[in-house]
């Protein structure tokens, strides 16, 4: 029950009648003189009658009037902001280099320029990496080359007339990224990522698990200020390219849960590039790039409409599906992902404040040749599925080291198979072959969740010198190849006998292997390009004394104070001159 606040009765005081109708108090007189309730002040002012509802009040009506002013009326709301938007087809996240200036385009830019376009310039090597699959795939569906129905020389011929035409044709383009979406954020089908992870997971990932670097959890800040409390957003330009990332270097293990019909998992597998180094080939112009990238179908029989890219499909693939085979190209180069992943936008969808990142299936890898991979073969292992593995990234590997691999034709009693996307190159236009060049794209990683490094590296123009074209010198090149890989083992082999030697022990790590070894690849390298140019000098010689030399820069202090350091380099050196009984064999 409300009461009049003047008519209360206080203690110590003459008494105030109250209201004569007890059944109605006065709800305006909140203070002890009738003082009027502000509606800015009072929330249910707005409701209050303007005169006192009570007859018995002593204020008269005209006091009454004047004591309770028009309410000012409230601000109207300002407008919903809209959802954030942000298009992987013309917003610009693709990181380019044109001569020495650089921008930033999307997609359907980076088609209708790709003629005037050097190169990408993507400061991630594996997201440079990724795009250039997703970008191949598309050029084979503007160009017609995905066409699995055409035979070799057609096929051949087809991407001979789009090298020559010189770019890409503007309507084809605009007809391809017209008929998709690209939206990054849409809700109900974003760019590469499952909306379903909203309900089907408790909780998201964390900006800095998804951010390559950035320590998360219990991790330790080394070399990074953010920490698990100041989850800082990333552009969405940088967010794509690590989306990508994800996509194909995911680590495996446990990851964020995520719930299907009652049954949750946390377990995920890696993604289909990890721990890889990838050989593209590279053109004069990103046009010439990605159509000498473009594999060539090596199938029996795929019917037309089969295949499809992530983005082409209507839906989010069924994470309890059995897998799609991998058809030529879509899903062969985009296809095999094995995480799902959902970004959280900024307000106005130029960042990325978070992110899902969970398993997208459990069924197993399936088996598939990527054209831009370099295999091994192992025959000895028993397990059928396991003697093929993929050449796996070493940061402290030159890429000089593998152009025995690459250069040299496929052999079925050889144990190294060189990319497919090789076989494709000698039917190329003269002009085009012979200023080819291959772009090296390496992720160094463990096989579960270290990321150690990435890395990069440009080769010269080298297509003149495979088996096909020049076979002489394809095989010098293998030749030095394997010498120097046997000095670094035969170096590594007598710094170990020579340490034992001298420190009267055997130790699984000596420090004078590893420094040698350090000391001796660049100088192997030099040695490797002037052999070359002299087919006349034996190689296994030049390589012995490059290891001779490392050795001995780095026991010059040990052989100055310990005379038996001395006699224990000097046997060191003259074994690593000493030639092998029995031939090597080739790889």
């Amino acid at each position: 029950m409300i009461r009049c606040a003047a008519h209360h009765r206080t203690p110590g005081r003459t008494r105030t009648p109250l209201c004569p109708t007890r059944a109605l108090r006065c709800p305006l007189h909140s203070t002890g003189r009738c003082s009027p309730v502000r509606p800015s002040r009072c929330p249910a002012a707005a409701n209050l009658p303007r005169t006192c509802p009570s007859p018995g009040c002593p204020h008269p009506t005209s006091s009454r009037l004047s004591l309770f002013p028009e309410a000012t009326p409230l601000p109207p709301l300002p407008p919903l902001s809209p959802p954030a938007t942000f298009s992987a087809a013309d917003s610009p996240w693709i990181d380019v280099r044109s001569g020495h200036q650089y921008d930033q385009v999307g997609l359907r830019t980076l088609f209708l320029d790709a003629h005037r376009i050097d190169d990408l310039a993507l400061p991630h090597p594996p997201a440079a990496s990724a795009l250039l699959r997703v970008a191949i795939a598309i050029t084979a569906r503007i160009t017609g080359l995905d066409d699995p129905q055409l035979t070799a020389s057609q096929w051949n011929a087809l991407r001979r007339r789009c090298l020559v035409r010189g770019r890409f044709d503007p309507d084809a383009v605009h007809a391809y990224f017209d008929q998709h979406g690209w939206n990054v954020f849409d809700p109900v089908r974003p760019w590469l990522q499952d909306p379903s992870l909203r309900t089907q997971c408790p909780h998201s990932t964390g900006i800095n698990v998804f951010v390559p670097g950035r320590p998360a959890g219990n991790n330790l800040a080394w070399f990074s200020p953010h920490s698990h409390h100041t989850a800082e957003p990333v552009p969405t330009a940088e967010a794509l390219q690590i989306l990508l990332i994800h996509h194909y270097y995911g680590r495996s293990g446990k990851g964020t849960p995520r719930t299907l019909d009652g049954a949750t998992s946390m377990k995920q597998t890696s993604g289909p590039l990890r721990s890889s180094v990838s050989f593209h080939p590279l053109g004069r112009t990103l046009h010439e790039t990605l159509l000498t990238g473009v594999p060539a179908f090596t199938g029996d029989e795929q019917p037309p409409g089969a295949d499809a890219c992530p983005w082409e499909e209507p839906a989010p693939p069924d994470p309890q599906a059995p897998p799609r085979p991998p058809t030529w190209p879509g899903r062969q180069l985009t296809g095999q992902n094995r995480h799902a992943i959902l970004l959280v936008p900024g307000q106005d969808g130029t960042t990325v404040t978070d992110a899902y990142v969970t398993w997208a299936t459990q069924q197993p890898k399936q088996i598939t040749t990527d054209p831009y991979l370099a295999y091994r073969f192992i025959p000895e292992r028993k397990n059928v599925a396991r003697r093929r593995t993929i050449r796996r990234a070493d940061a402290s590997r030159a890429w000089w080291r593998d152009l025995e691999t690459l250069l040299l034709a496929p052999d079925e009693h050889g144990t190294h198979r060189r990319p497919a996307i090789f076989d494709t190159l000698n039917d190329l236009p003269e002009p085009v072959r012979r200023s080819l060049r291959i772009r090296v794209h390496g992720f160094d990683q463990d096989g579960k969740v270290i990321d150690r490094q990435w890395y990069t590296a440009l080769t010269q123009p080298l297509l003149n010198w495979t088996q096909e074209h020049d076979p002489v010198k394809a095989q010098r090149i293998a030749e030095c190849c394997r010498e120097a890989e046997h000095a670094a083992h035969r170096l590594a082999t007598v710094a170990k006998q020579a340490w034992d030697t001298v420190t009267h022990g055997r130790t699984t790590q000596p420090p004078w292997a590893g420094k040698a070894l350090t000391r001796y690849w660049p100088k192997a390298e030099t040695v490797f390009w002037r052999l070359l140019d002299e087919p006349g000098t034996e190689a296994p010689t030049a390589f012995a004394a490059a290891a001779a030399a490392a050795l001995r820069e780095v026991t010059e202090a040990a052989r100055i104070r310990h005379t038996s350091a001395g006699r224990a380099v000097a046997h060191a050196v003259r074994d690593l001159y000493r030639q092998p009984s029995t031939p090597r064999k080739a790889a």
